[in-house]
């Protein structure tokens, strides 16, 4: 089992900047894919981004390609987003998520990942 807690989130103005952080616990996570989601109120969850077990590895949604960076230290089992240029329209409530299974293979199904945090709250004002 693995636990994550995410932090970092908090209220910027639009083309602001934060870094979002997703650490484990139970367990090293060294082996898992790991994944950031976001959900505005009264939407779906949606992928952000997404890193393989090595960090080799990464993919984004078109909407944070450029402004988003996803990134992980396995020495501190904590992965990262690094949001930039901030918009408006990132206001969501941010969830870091953890596959088993291949290492290598990244997704960005919600299905496809067994563990998730609370969520940390991102709020962007214009």
């Amino acid at each position: 089992q693995v636990q994550l807690v995410e932090s970092g989130g908090g209220l910027v103005q639009a083309g602001g900047s934060l870094r979002l952080s997703c650490a484990a616990s139970g367990r090293t996570f060294n082996r898992n894919p790991t994944g950031w989601f976001r959900q505005a109120p009264g939407k779906e969850r949606e992928f952000v981004a997404a890193i393989s077990a090595s960090g080799r590895s990464v993919t984004y949604a078109d909407s944070v390609k450029g402004r988003f960076t996803i990134s992980r230290d396995n020495a501190k089992n904590t992965v990262y987003l690094q949001l930039n240029n901030l918009k408006p329209e990132d206001t969501a409530v941010y969830y870091c998520a953890a596959r088993e299974g291949s290492e290598r293979y990244i997704s960005s199904l919600t299905s496809e990942y067994a563990y998730w945090g609370q969520g940390t709250q991102v709020t962007v004002s214009s």
